[in-house]
């Protein structure tokens, strides 16, 4: 037995979740987001101000995507009410960051600057030149966007240069002896 899906999703006030031809909605003050489910495994019930998923068989296939089913709907219902987000930090001399315009300007001591066009429904901001903040409603491409940010220049364990989210912690190596 799935232990999160058999949980109902709470929908707060302020946001709607429907269903129709195998497509969950949900529609909140922040925007829309649509999930289409696999109605050949698990059943959507929408009951007041609850969502339930059950399974429809015994099978692997039906309680696997019984809990995944279940919090991708959950993602959905905090994205459109509350949204996502990630904070990061740079860390090294000379490492910075800026918006301009539509892009993401990254110096990262590299021989040239780094480029990152902002992906549409995904607000991107520097309150100080080494930290970035990521936000948007779709928690998946929240995630994925603050990861290819990461990506650009890791952070490294003998100084801790690099680029890390805030709540990461870095397991700092000694460096050579003579």
């Amino acid at each position: 037995m799935s232990r999160v899906g058999k949980y109902p999703v709470t929908v707060p006030a302020g946001v709607t979740v429907a269903m129709k031809d195998g497509i969950v909605s949900a529609k909140g003050k922040l925007g829309e987001l649509t999930l289409p489910v696999v109605t050949d495994a698990v059943a959507v019930d929408i009951e007041g101000s609850q969502v339930s998923v059950k399974p429809l068989g015994s099978d692997r296939r039906s309680r696997t995507l019984w809990g995944t089913t279940r919090s991708l709907i959950n993602g959905m219902v905090t994205g459109v009410s509350t949204g996502f987000s990630k904070s990061m930090e740079i860390t090294g001399t000379g490492y910075r960051a800026a918006v301009q315009g539509k892009d993401l300007v990254l110096n990262l001591g590299y021989s040239h600057e780094i480029r990152y066009p902002m992906p549409e429904g995904i607000k991107i901001t520097c309150e100080r030149p080494t930290a970035i903040k990521v936000e948007g409603i779709d928690k998946q491409k929240v995630g994925q966007v603050a990861a290819e940010i990461r990506g650009f220049r890791g952070p490294e364990p003998y100084k801790g240069k690099g680029v890390r989210y805030s709540d990461e912690v870095i397991l700092r190596k000694e460096g050579k002896k003579k």
